[in-house]
């Protein structure tokens, strides 16, 4: 009989139990080198990455998640402890570690498309519903959201990239103390490191997304302390009311108290919105599941 030391499982699990954690998430670039495009034509050089999350019993829901930053960096307290909350719901995250805009808004755009389009091509592979794909962003991430769910579009046809022929249209969204617009309210950081320090009338409308809402716009959670003095609750109430004129299903929650970034991600305020928006989101599938 072979005889192994006292603490040969203890060691076997442990070796186990971390090769299963590295393997639960994986991060693959958005771009073929050289290849992401910043407009016009043109293409450069990036970074850009996507980070997929797997939970251990996928229920077919997966939400692309866009940290917030200001659009001067990448928040990362906004992007894998998201991602782990969401597989505690069965929900894949996918981390989006996007282009910062440098003054030109398409390279995050662009990407974000890319990253939808990438996770529903996806789909059965990473066992999901091709029509449970969302997005979720916080702060300037919550603009980058409010993009997606405005300037999406249903594929590109004429494309020899598969990926790319993809919608990008997702089909639900949470922002999370949200920048909304880039007129009066918004977030001037944010606006200057997207737009440049002196955008025209035209890009500032161009880019506040509360004007390009449509009956199309995807159902939309958005969450806001009334006492965030650095992205006014302000964004969320356009983009809340604009949904609400055109009858696209919305729900706003507004916190007593929080500031910008909810006490540091944690406390009575962070859980209320997890918990509501996770309630919201069984509403809503179970309700389009019916129809």
């Amino acid at each position: 009989m072979i005889r192994f030391p006292r603490n040969t499982f203890a060691v076997i699990f442990i070796l186990t139990a971390n090769l299963f954690a590295q393997q639960s998430h994986k991060t693959i670039k958005l771009w073929p080198e050289g290849k992401a495009p910043v407009g016009n034509d043109n293409f450069e050089q990036a970074n850009a990455t996507m980070t997929i999350f797997h939970p251990e019993s996928p229920n077919g829901t997966a939400f692309v998640i866009t940290p917030g930053g200001g659009y001067g960096q990448v928040v990362k307290s906004e992007g894998a402890p998201i991602a782990k909350w969401l597989n505690t719901h069965g929900i894949t995250g996918v981390v989006l570690n996007y282009r910062l805009p440098k003054g030109n808004p398409l390279r995050p755009l662009l990407d974000v498309k890319r990253a939808l389009r990438m996770t529903r091509m996806r789909a059965a592979d990473w066992n999901l519903k091709a029509d449970r794909i969302g997005i979720i962003g916080f702060s300037a991430g919550g603009h980058l959201a409010s993009m997606a769910v405005t300037k999406y579009d249903l594929g590109e046809s004429k494309t020899t990239d598969p990926i790319q022929r993809q919608s990008c249209r997702p089909n639900f969204a949470i922002l999370v103390y949200p920048v909304i617009t880039m007129s009066e309210g918004t977030h001037k950081g944010s606006r200057r490191n997207l737009l440049g320090s002196e955008p025209s009338d035209d890009l500032i409308k161009l880019y506040s997304n509360e004007l390009h809402i449509t009956k199309r716009t995807p159902p939309t959670y958005l969450a806001h302390a009334i006492d965030d003095y650095v992205v006014p609750a302000s964004n969320s109430e356009k983009f809340h009311k604009a949904l609400s004129e055109k009858n696209v299903v919305s729900k706003y929650l507004p916190l007593p108290r929080g500031g910008h970034g909810l006490n540091g991600y944690k406390g009575p305020m962070w859980d209320a919105w997890q918990a509501q928006s996770m309630d919201w989101l069984d509403q809503f599938l179970t309700s389009s599941s019916k129809k």
